[in-house]
C-alpha cells in the first residue's frame, strides 16, 4: 500500500516535470528571438513563425493524441511525445536556417501536445477523488511556474549560452522524464476498443487548424479586417468543418469525441473558464511583457524577474488550492478567482498612467497571480470530475483545445484593441500639437503610425531619431507617443475584465461539484 501511495506521487513529480518542459518552450522563445533574428538575418515576420509554428502545430495535435491515448494507451502515447519533443528540441537547436528551425519546432509541438494532454488525463487517474485537487494544484504550479519564468530562464540561458541552448536544454531533463515515465507511470486500465474514427478526426483538426490559423493571420497582418477574404475563407472552412464533424460523430459507433460529453453543465462551465482564462489572463501576458520591455526599458531578463511576482503565487499557492476546493468547492472557488483577476486587471487600468512605473503594475500583479495560482486547479478539477473514466482523455484533451483557443484569441482581440487606442488618442494628441508644421506633422503621423504601438522606446532610440532629439518639442511628442500606447492598455484592460466577468458568470451558474467519496 506505502509503495504504491510512494508511486502516484512519483507520477505526479514525472508528468509535471514534462509539462514544465513543455510549457517552458512556449514562453522562453520570446526572448531569443533578436538573437535568432541575427543568427539568420531572416524578417521579423517570418521569424514570429518559431512561435505560431509551435502553437498551431500544438493546438490542431491535442484532440487526436488525446483520442490515441484512449485507443493505445496513454503512458505509451505520452513518451512518444516526449521523444517527438525531445528529438524536435535537437534539431531545433542544431537547425540551419529560420525555414528549419520553424520545421522542427512543429516537431515540438507534437510532443508538447501529448505531454500537456496526456499528463491531466493521468494525473486524474492516478489519484482518488480527495486527493486530487492537491495533484492537479501541483500539476498547475508546474504549468504556471513554466509560463511565468520562462522570460527569466530564457534571458539567463541567452545571455549564458547562446539562443540554442534553451532547446538543448531540454535533452537532459527530456531524457531524465522519459526515464521516470518508464519507471512509474502505469498504463491506463481501461484501453478502449474500436477502430479510429478518420472522420472525425479529419473534420476536428481542419476546424481547429482553420480557426487558429485565420486568428494568427490577424495577427500578423494589420492590415487584414475580419471581412478580408483569407480570414473570411478560414473561419469559414471551421464552421463548415465543424457541421461535418457533429453530423458524422452522431452517426459514427466510434466516435473521436462523444457528444454526449457536453451535456454535463459543469464540463462545459469548465470549458468556458478555461477560455476566458486564456483570452484574458494569458493573452494580457504579451501586451504587459511588451510594457515592460518595449515603453518602461527593461531588459528580457528584468521582464522576467518581474513576471516572477506572478509565477511565485503559482508555486506557493497552486499545492495549497487543491485542499481549498475540497473545502468550498470548484464552482465557488473558480468564481472567486477570477473575480481576484478581473479586480487585479481594473487596479491596473487605474493605477496606469505616463510615465510608467513599476509601482503602478506590482499591485495588479500580486492580484493577478493569486488568481492564477487558485483557479487553474479547480478548472481541471471541475473538468475531469463531471465526466466518466473512458471520457477523461478526451476531456483533458477538449479542455486544453479551449484553452489554447482563448489565448489565440486573447491575443488577437487585445491586440486589436490596444491598436485601435493607440491609434486614435496618437492621432489626437498629434493634431493637438500646434508647434508643428502641418507638412512635418503629416510625415511624423505617418511615420509613427507605421511604426506601430509595440514599437515603444526603440522609435526615440534608433540612429533616425538622434537628428531630432535637440527639438523642443521632441519631449511632447515621446510623451505622446506612451499616453497613446496607456490608451491602447486601458482599452484591453477593460475587454480583458469583461471576458473574466463572462467566466465568473458562468462558472456560477454551470458547475456544479459531486460529493467525494
Amino acid at each position: 500500500m506505502n509503495t504504491r501511495n510512494t508511486k502516484k506521487w512519483w507520477i505526479l513529480g514525472t508528468v509535471s516535470l514534462a509539462v514544465f518542459m513543455a510549457m517552458l518552450d512556449v514562453t522562453i522563445v520570446n526572448v531569443a528571438l533578436p538573437e535568432i533574428q541575427k543568427s539568420f538575418s531572416d524578417s521579423f515576420a517570418n521569424l514570429q513563425w518559431v512561435l505560431n509554428a509551435y502553437t498551431l502545430i500544438y493546438a490542431v495535435a491535442l484532440l487526436p493524441i488525446s483520442k490515441l491515448g484512449d485507443l493505445f494507451g496513454r503512458k505509451r502515447i505520452f513518451l512518444v511525445g516526449l521523444l517527438f519533443f525531445m528529438l524536435g528540441s535537437l534539431a531545433s537547436g542544431l537547425a540551419s536556417s529560420n525555414m528549419l528551425l520553424n520545421v522542427f519546432r512543429g516537431f515540438q509541438g507534437i510532443g508538447g501536445a501529448a505531454m500537456m494532454s496526456l499528463s491531466l488525463s493521468i494525473v486524474t487517474s492516478s489519484f482518488p477523488a480527495k486527493q486530487r485537487g492537491l495533484a492537479l494544484g501541483i500539476w498547475s504550479s508546474a504549468v504556471g511556474l513554466a509560463v511565468s519564468g520562462g522570460p527569466l530562464i530564457g534571458g539567463i540561458l541567452v545571455d549564458s549560452f547562446g539562443w540554442r541552448s534553451i532547446f538543448l536544454i531540454n535533452l537532459p531533463v527530456g531524457i531524465l522524464a522519459f526515464i521516470l515515465g518508464v519507471l512509474f507511470i502505469q498504463e491506463n486500465s481501461k484501453i478502449q476498443t474500436g477502430k479510429l474514427d478518420f472522420g472525425g478526426l479529419f473534420f476536428s483538426t481542419l476546424m481547429i487548424f482553420s480557426t487558429i490559423f485565420a486568428l494568427i493571420q490577424k495577427e500578423t497582418h494589420n492590415d487584414y479586417s475580419w471581412t478580408n477574404w483569407r480570414i473570411l475563407l478560414l473561419f469559414g472552412s471551421a464552421i463548415v468543418s465543424l457541421i461535418f464533424f457533429i453530423l458524422i460523430e452522431q452517426k459514427s459507433k466510434d466516435p473521436m469525441i462523444d457528444l454526449k460529453i457536453f451535456k454535463s453543465r459543469s464540463f462545459v462551465g469548465a470549458n468556458i473558464a478555461a477560455f476566458v482564462l486564456g483570452a484574458g489572463i494569458y493573452g494580457g501576458f504579451s501586451y504587459l511583457s511588451i510594457l515592460l520591455q518595449s515603453y518602461m526599458g527593461y531588459t528580457a531578463f528584468e521582464t522576467g524577474l518581474r513576471l516572477l511576482v506572478i509565477s511565485v503565487f503559482t508555486l506557493v499557492l497552486g499545492p495549497i488550492t487543491g485542499i481549498i476546493s475540497g473545502k468550498i468547492g470548484n464552482r465557488w472557488l473558480i468564481s472567486i478567482a477570477l473575480l481576484i483577476g478581473m479586480g487585479g486587471i481594473l487596479t491596473i487600468n487605474q493605477m496606469l498612467h505616463v510615465p510608467f512605473k513599476w509601482s503602478y503594475l506590482l499591485p495588479g500583479f500580486i492580484l493577478l497571480g493569486i488568481s492564477n495560482a487558485l483557479v487553474n486547479p479547480p478548472i481541471s478539477n471541475a473538468a475531469m470530475s463531471s465526466v466518466s473514466e473512458e471520457q477523461i482523455g478526451m476531456a483533458s484533451g477538449i479542455l486544453n483545445v479551449f484553452r489554447q483557443v482563448g489565448i489565440s484569441f486573447g491575443v488577437v482581440m487585445l491586440g486589436i484593441s490596444i491598436t485601435n487606442g493607440y491609434y486614435d488618442s496618437l492621432n489626437k494628441n498629434l493634431a493637438n500639437i500646434t508647434q508643428l508644421p502641418v507638412s512635418f506633422k503629416e510625415q511624423l503621423t505617418a511615420l509613427l503610425q507605421k511604426a506601430g504601438p509595440f514599437a515603444g522606446r526603440q522609435i526615440f532610440e534608433s540612429s533616425q531619431a538622434k537628428a531630432y532629439q535637440k527639438l523642443p518639442i521632441f519631449d511632447q511628442i515621446k510623451k505622446t507617443v506612451f499616453l497613446a500606447y496607456n490608451q491602447g492598455m486601458k482599452s484591453s484592460m477593460l475587454l480583458i475584465a469583461a471576458l473574466l466577468l463572462i467566466g465568473v458568470l458562468s462558472s456560477f451558474v454551470l458547475i456544479r461539484d459531486k460529493k467525494m467519496k
